[in-house]
């Protein structure tokens, strides 16, 4: 029998977001209660069980796993020391092993440690040795590093943005892995970094076209393109392509550098185009039919706090009567409708509770749901947590308030607590890029809004610090030469 050692470690960050994230934010599960909760979602590690399971001689030792409750701001220093504690104490609990599988973002940061799956993965080596195989899957928005080719033997890539192949990136982690157990390849990771920060519509993998690039990349035996998150700002910030060579290298990084030289002359596209918070709330009420605003600024699936009323107060400054839903993470307004209950009218202050950029916008309301926040996610099935939550409808506006963030790049949390989005005449969407099919079908116009946020993609108000520079857009470059940079693991 061959042993193979699970674990996951996932979050992203936004530097910019004011809310330190602690442990109490990882759901944290270990042995093989992390593998069942797996084995009925379409997750990563699902996938990668999946494939596991195929094999008769392959043993499984489910180690640890602590997943965000959603993305969220930088983690506080007592909050990952304790997550690597509790991460590595399994990887020692685990005793010898054949191969390792890690599921990890790439845009993770605490306080004090920029680059925390390269730091997870260099002590996993001091534990397991220099030669043992480990496959690792990330997030399209990870930050790559040297640090983490440098310890990965294999690694996996999403293909998709928005993200549809969780799934299907696990499953070609776990093949790599047992391909490389097997001896049937000879992998040597490229990393050709390219200084740019990207954001919008042409960064959609299906249709965008930034669509060329990821083909290319993912054409090899492993890759595809890291387009970073540009509100985690570390030092190592920026897009990547990343390619794994089995056999030819030399033409892996000609192709590499190609496909990074590809990406750059096309940075200019892959921007976000915004409108302002005025003529986006006049657009939208002017609009006759079905409306969706996109307040990516606020994204909590990037690392935002979620407690934007930017828009909603600019529609009813200006007075428009169409009905919108909108989301707010407020505990303290939740606290407030639960206490009066279901059917009370409530006057209260919403938003602004967590960001200093937003002024607490003072509303009066009926309280129409109280739920508890527990729910799954309709795009692959797992468990979100929203802390109490209430439905008020102030007039035009229903706003769905949360005690605590969750992803909103589908509709799970609006269908939970009783609200069909295509029922109201405008629904304000706080994710940058939501699969089609969720808010867009049927849409007459989606509106991109230059709202204030710690996930803006006016990426020049934010305020980088930490990242090197000169870096797109923020600084101006005339010149870039890709440079590839090769990792190669002893057999």
């Amino acid at each position: 029998m061959r042993t193979i050692l699970v674990c996951e470690c996932k979050q992203e960050i936004s530097s910019f977001n004011p809310v330190l994230s602690r442990y109490e934010d990882f759901l944290v599960d270990w042995g093989e209660a992390f593998l069942a909760y797996h084995r009925r979602v379409r997750t990563e590690v699902g996938g990668a069980l999946s494939v596991f399971d195929q094999y008769p001689d392959v043993r499984l030792a489910g180690g640890y796993c602590a997943r965000g409750i959603t993305s969220a701001g930088t983690l506080e220093s007592a909050g990952f020391a304790r997550l690597a504690r509790e991460f590595l104490d399994a990887v020692r609990a685990a005793g010898p092993v054949d191969g390792v599988y890690f599921a990890l973002h790439g845009a993770l940061a605490a306080e004090d440690v920029e680059d925390c799956e390269g730091y997870l993965l260099e002590e996993t080596r001091k534990i397991v040795g220099e030669r043992l195989p480990v496959s690792v899957s990330f997030d399209l928005h990870g930050i790559l590093t040297d640090r983490m080719l440098r310890h990965a033997s294999v690694a996996s890539v999403y293909h998709t943005n928005p993200h549809v192949d969780f799934f299907e990136t696990g499953a070609r982690a776990a093949r790599l892995l047992m391909r490389l157990m097997d001896g049937e390849i000879r992998p040597a990771s490229i990393r050709v970094p390219v200084p740019a920060l990207v954001r919008g519509p042409q960064c959609m993998t299906a249709t965008g076209r930034i669509r060329t690039c990821v083909e290319r990349a993912s054409a090899c035996l492993s890759g595809g393109m890291f387009i970073g998150n540009p509100f985690t700002d570390v030092a190592d910030l920026g897009s990547n392509v990343f390619m794994t060579a089995d056999g030819d290298e030399a033409a892996t990084v000609a192709e590499a550098e190609a496909i990074a030289t590809e990406f750059w002359n096309m940075r200019q596209f892959l921007q976000q185009k915004l409108s302002s918070l005025e003529d986006s709330a006049r657009m939208a009420a002017a609009a006759t039919g079905r409306v969706v605003l996109i307040d990516a600024a606020d994204a909590t699936s990037s690392g935002a706090p979620g407690d934007s009323n930017a828009i909603v107060a600019e529609l009813l400054r200006q007075g428009c009567q169409r009905t919108v839903l909108a989301p707010i993470v407020d505990a303290a307004a939740v606290d407030q409708a639960s206490a009066a209950g279901v059917g009370a009218t409530i006057t209260v202050d919403v938003g602004g509770s967590l960001d200093p950029r937003y002024t607490p916008l003072r509303v009066t309301g009926v309280v129409r749901v109280l739920s508890d926040g527990c729910m799954r996610s309709e795009s692959h099935g797992e468990a979100w947590y929203a802390g109490r939550s209430a439905v008020v409808q102030c007039g035009p506006a229903t706003l769905v308030l949360t005690s605590r963030p969750v992803s909103l790049y589908d509709r799970t949390l609006f269908l939970a607590n009783g609200q069909d989005p295509a029922a109201f005449d405008m629904t304000v969407v706080k994710s940058p890029l939501s699969q089609r099919r969720f808010f867009e079908e049927g849409a007459q116009k989606l509106i991109n809004v230059d709202a204030p946020g710690a996930t803006s993609a006016n990426l020049q108000s934010l305020g980088h610090t930490r990242c090197a520079r000169p870096l797109w857009p923020l600084d101006p470059i005339d010149d870039y030469r890709p440079q590839a940079r090769v990792f190669r693991r002893q057999a």
